[in-house]
Parts: C-alpha cells; structure tokens; sequence
C-alpha cells in the first residue's frame, strides 16, 4: 500500500515535482497528519453506504482517507493547478470525482442527484478555506440538501462562534442560523504544527448533524432572521436599542415593538446574546404579526 498522502515526506514530494506554491489568497493550508485526518473521518461515521461531498481537497490528503472508507466522494476544487495532483495522488480509487469548481457556484442539487442516487446517505466532509468558511456552511444548510450532517475542520474561533450557547461572548447570528438548521458540536482542536504553510491560527473539527425539523417552528422564516440579525447589530445595545435602530422603520414602531416585548415576557434591556433560540422565535413571530397588520 503507498505511503498517506499526508505524511510530510510525501507532501514534500508531491509539491516539488509539481513545483507548487501556496496561494494566500485561496486559505491553502494542507494537513500532513494522517491520525487526524482519519479521526475526521471517524467523526463522519463514514461507511461504504455514504456519500462524501469534500471542498478543497488540496493534494488528496484527507480524500484519499475518505475514498477508503466511502461509497463515493464528489471533491470540488477551485484552483486549476491541483487537477493534475489529484489526477495522479488519487489515480488508485475509483470511487473518487474531481469537480473543477468554486462550490458556491455550484448547483449542489444537481450533483447530488447525479452521483449520490445509490447512496444511503450524505456527508459533506473538508477541510475549509479559512476565508469562506461561513458562506460555504450557510450555503449547504440554506440549498437544502438531503445531508445526514457536515464534519468540517475550521478556524478554531469560528468552531466557537458556530457551537456556542446562549449568554457567551462567543454566541451570535452565526451560533443561531446553525444551530436553527443543526445540532453543533465541537468534537476535536487541532494544533497549527499540523499543517503546510502553519496557518497563523488553531483549528477545531466541528460536527453538525442535519435535524430532521428545525430546532423551532417559525411563521416567516426570513423574518426571523432579519430579527437575529438586528439584535446583534451592535452587541453593547440592549434588544430593544438594536430593534428600534436596524429595524426597517424601527423608530416610528418603537412603541409597537415595546408592546410586543412586554407581551411575550422579554425584558428590552436584555442584550441580544442572553435571548434562546426559542425567545427570538417567539419575539419573531409575535411582531410578525403585530407589523403585517401596522
């Protein structure tokens, strides 16, 4: 059997005989430790039922790991120079498919319903470029995809930010619009020595498994997150500052919107972050309602 890609011997290799360099620009920053490549994979309960969509595959480190253990994986590569990498580094698994494309052009319906229709089942597994992190996960959740769950590594910061809980500093719009469509956990940090180039920060593997019915029922979903989105406008405002400041027409409704905060028994002075999923639905849709008949 070769050696993993992700041994740094074989990196090494690989990108000096393709004389490769690293673009800043596109977050390149390639694993060279197969243990945690093979505990991301644990993570992903991926077996020979499953099939893997994988952003940025890079040179194949953590592909290769995958492809061992999956039915299919479908990798979407943005930068033209790694095509001829992967076509020779995964040459032994014919399980694999190289999509040459940004994935947040892609039509991700179209290339489930082209390769995944003998699959029981389907995990999104990557590596993330830093840079597009939150875009590329809002993407699969918004596009409604019929995933079992996503197992991503990325900035350990964002990681926080995505699984965090109520009343933390770290907790936000981002913690909520996840948690809205998936139960987050962190289950792994992993070290900056682990990669080539050694990114300037830590990393985490966040796994986010696909709920069947969102966390709560909602009257007008976009309203609901235009009403997040507000309150978290300025952190150090209260609710009821942030309503009536980012709202369309907020200072004119601010009477309207006091009413309503007093009627579902949340205090205006609160701060956005200390409100559950469950208050902000229920502040949603009753000035929802309030403001469709105002």
């Amino acid at each position: 059997m070769m050696k993993d890609i992700a041994t740094p011997v074989r990196t090494k290799a690989i990108l000096e005989k393709y004389g490769f360099s690293f673009k800043k620009s596109l977050g390149q920053n390639f694993l060279i430790e197969p243990n945690i490549l093979s505990r991301i994979v644990d993570h992903a309960e991926v077996t020979d039922k499953t099939g893997v969509i994988e952003i940025g595959p890079g040179i194949g480190a953590l592909t290769e790991q995958l492809a061992r253990r999956a039915k299919k994986v479908v990798a979407f590569e943005i930068d033209q120079r790694l095509l001829p990498i992967l076509n020779e580094t995964l040459a032994p698994y014919p399980n694999v498919s190289i999509i040459h494309q940004d994935v947040l052009e892609a039509d991700l319906k179209r290339a489930v319903k082209e390769h995944f229709s003998d699959c029981e089942e389907i995990m999104v597994v990557a590596n993330l470029p830093y840079y597009v992190t939150t875009p590329i996960i809002m993407k699969l959740l918004e596009d409604q995809l019929p995933l079992k769950g996503i197992v991503v590594m990325l900035q350990k910061e964002v990681a926080d930010r995505i699984s965090a809980k109520p009343s933390t500093k770290e907790y936000g719009s981002l913690s909520i619009a996840v948690q809205y469509y998936t139960d987050a956990k962190t289950v792994m940090t992993v070290p900056k020595t682990v990669f080539v180039p050694q990114p300037n920060v830590d990393s985490a593997i966040i796994r986010l498994l696909v709920r069947n019915e969102p966390i709560v029922e909602l009257e007008n979903e976009s309203f609901f997150f235009q009403i997040v989105r507000a309150s978290f406008a300025q952190r150090r405002k209260t609710l009821l500052n942030n309503l009536v400041h980012f709202l369309p027409n907020g200072k004119e409704l601010k009477p309207v919107i006091e009413e309503t905060l007093s009627q579902v028994n949340i205090d205006g002075k609160r701060r956005g972050e200390s409100l559950s999923i469950e208050e902000f639905a229920k502040l949603s849709d009753a000035l929802d309602k309030v403001l469709t008949k105002a």
